[in-house]
């Protein structure tokens, strides 16, 4: 599967973005989908899971009850709905796939996934 994110930019403090993150190949539906981000001289983060049917989700608790993950599975496509957006959230942000036989597994470590799109970048200014 190819992954492809979109949707990054510029937000102000307390603001909202929405990431896409639109994939092509089969059996989208098989794969469980996380977001991860990377902020200058830093390491790579985990944000967000979902499992393959969307009816799970786990996130970092720097983001819980600010971001939202969903996915449409019709669409091939997986979002961050990012709202109240704070500076400390400017980062590289990244979609992964990892194809699973699990169907209520999410996956919080990056190693686990098999497949990552290219980033986008969201700066969030003060």
């Amino acid at each position: 599967v190819q992954l492809q994110a979109s949707g990054g930019g510029l937000a102000q403090a307390g603001g909202s973005l929405r990431l896409s993150c639109a994939a092509s190949g089969r059996s989208f539906s098989s794969y469980a989908l996380g977001w991860f981000r990377q902020a200058p001289g830093k390491e790579r983060e985990f944000v967000a899971a979902i499992n393959w049917s969307g009816g799970r989700t786990y996130y970092a608790d720097s983001v819980k009850g600010r971001f939202t993950i969903s996915r449409d599975n019709a669409k091939n496509t997986v979002f961050l709905q990012m709202n109240s957006l704070k500076p400390e959230d400017t980062a590289v942000y990244s979609c992964a796939a990892v194809m699973t036989f699990s169907s209520d597994t999410v996956y919080r470590e990056g190693r686990e996934y098999n497949y990552w799109g290219q980033g986008t970048q969201v700066t969030v200014s003060s």
